[in-house]
């Protein structure tokens, strides 16, 4: 059971998201009261309640999705809101699906998508990974991010090869150093009003920081939204070496530390948007033609299920012409497909670009 300022905060946020006719996030969609009655009491072994699952979208009567993970255990606790909200998300997925197993497949099936350097400008393969055994950010002490930030550092610094780098923890970090992280996009923020609510950045800027290779090429955030983001990238069309890089940085990471994975919803982090594979493959690329009407791109690009953003991602316009392009399907499919979308479908883009008027 929970305590009754838990129990009363619950039923204050569930009135408030029954009362809110303006809401359209899917937390209130799928938040029934027979689902809230089930789940209200419930608890996971790290303490975690339903309301910190929900806080943040109750809060944030605007959330688009609305609710986090405390820890990894919730998924399974909490899985009559969960599973619902998961699958109205994630494309394709149903319930009683379960992920399948990892799979970097073929990657000399993959290449250039642009040798002669005409469209894209850079291109970038990200993941997400918990470590097991630790809750996720509203759950963990100042002791856990300092333990987890010192874990995370002895593995990084044992990478050899193109992975070999430097970390940068946040803690302390010189003027220097930070406009160097911000010239080179590296640098992340504290959290927004949504993360805020979720209790995601707590103790900050204890346990976070930047680690990356001496060519710039690979990239790994801690503490950030998740325990880790994995980023591989480089200017140019080259996918292949990209992800290549990725797949070999995961494995080497993995032998070092353990992951959060679950059977039925793959790899686990903080937002529930982002599960299963937590592939998001990009390229920052300029279409001109296609561009000039923004709803046929959208249209062309959501055949072949791949997302267009603004340059800077989510809510920005397209700075000089380019526009952020990246798979939209995370989940219910391998990495090999995820990557393997966003390939197929960019190779279309740009014979449609070379062919239009």
């Amino acid at each position: 059971m929970v305590d009754a300022a838990v129990a009363e905060k619950l039923e204050a946020g569930f009135q408030k998201l029954q009362e809110a006719t303006n809401c359209k996030s899917l937390l209130k969609k799928h938040l029934s009261r027979e689902i809230f009655d089930k789940i209200k009491d419930l608890k996971t072994s790290f303490g975690s309640t339903l309301l910190d699952v929900i806080q943040s979208g109750v809060e944030n009567l605007d959330s688009g999705f609305g609710v986090y993970a405390p820890d990894a255990e919730a998924y399974s606790v909490f899985n009559d809101l969960f599973e619902p909200m998961i699958c109205d998300y994630h494309t394709g997925f149903k319930p009683g699906d379960a992920h399948p197993p990892r799979d970097f497949g073929d990657l000399e099936t993959f290449g250039n998508l642009d040798p002669e350097g005409a469209f894209i400008v850079s291109t970038r393969v990200r993941c997400g990974r918990s470590l097991a055994g630790y809750a996720f950010n509203p759950c963990l002490t100042e002791a856990n991010y300092k333990e987890m930030e010192e874990k995370v550092v002895a593995s990084l610094s044992s990478l050899e090869g193109e992975l070999k780098g430097t970390y940068y923890p946040l803690t302390g970090m010189t003027k220097e150093v930070q406009t160097q992280l911000i010239q080179d996009r590296f640098l992340f923020k504290e959290g927004d009003r949504f993360l805020q609510a979720a209790n995601a950045c707590r103790y900050w800027p204890t346990g976070r920081g930047i680690y990356h290779n001496d060519a710039k090429t690979f990239l790994v955030w801690c503490n950030e939204e998740d325990h880790l983001r994995i980023i591989s990238m480089q200017k140019g069309g080259d996918l292949k070496a990209v992800y290549a890089r990725l797949v070999n940085a995961i494995n080497e990471i993995e032998k070092r530390i353990p992951f959060s994975h679950h059977d039925k919803y793959g790899f686990l982090t903080f937002c529930p948007t982002n599960l299963g594979t937590t592939i998001r493959a990009s390229v920052h690329i300029a279409l001109p033609k296609l561009a000039a009407d923004l709803a046929k791109l959208e249209e062309a690009a959501g055949k072949f299920n791949l997302q267009v953003r603004g340059t800077a991602g989510e809510h920005t316009e397209a700075e000089g012409g380019v526009y952020d392009i990246s798979n939209k399907r995370r989940m219910g499919l391998t990495e090999y497909q995820a990557v393997k979308e966003m390939y197929d479908g960019l190779q279309e883009l740009i014979r449609m670009e070379k062919e239009a008027a």
